[in-house]
């Protein structure tokens, strides 16, 4: 088993009774150090105290089954605002809601759209355009996908 997939294994049910979802589990090198990073979801906002919560509990369960050998930092984090879709559950999140997207190569001469989520599957979703156009996206061809914020 992967080490991902070990410590997601691991920590899901801890982070799952506190109330939280743990949408994602990373562990990559960043600036020269190994960093394990818990993203959670939960139905409100997720903040500071939550990921601090999370972090002193699933802490000790890290310590005793010890699934990483080299030393790593511990990083608990919520999902963000701007995270990109890439599973099925990130677009469920998002139906109904104007969302970004970068193409690999262009579509009609655009490498940019936006617009709102209508629906999705394993292939393809669909967006409707800000003139009421709806257009069907590859996900294959897409290389981001995330929510439109305004500021």
């Amino acid at each position: 088993m992967r080490t991902i997939e070990a410590i997601d294994a691991l920590l899901r049910p801890t982070v799952t009774a506190m109330g939280y979802e743990l949408d994602e589990v990373e562990y990559k090198k960043e600036q020269g150090n190994w960093v394990l990073t818990l993203y959670l979801d939960a139905p409100d906002p997720v903040t500071l105290d939550d990921c601090e919560k999370v972090s002193r509990a699933v802490e000790p369960i890290l310590d005793e089954a010890d699934p990483i050998e080299q030393a790593y930092y511990l990083s608990v984090s919520s999902i963000g605002l701007d995270r990109p879709l890439k599973k099925d559950r990130d677009f469920q999140r998002n139906l109904s809601k104007v969302v970004d997207v970068r193409l690999y190569a262009p579509i009609n001469k655009k490498k940019e759209y936006f617009g709102t989520l209508l629906r999705f599957d394993a292939e393809s979703f669909t967006l409707q355009l800000k003139d009421g156009a709806e257009f069907v996206f590859k996900r294959k061809d897409v290389s981001l996908v995330r929510p439109h914020l305004e500021f």
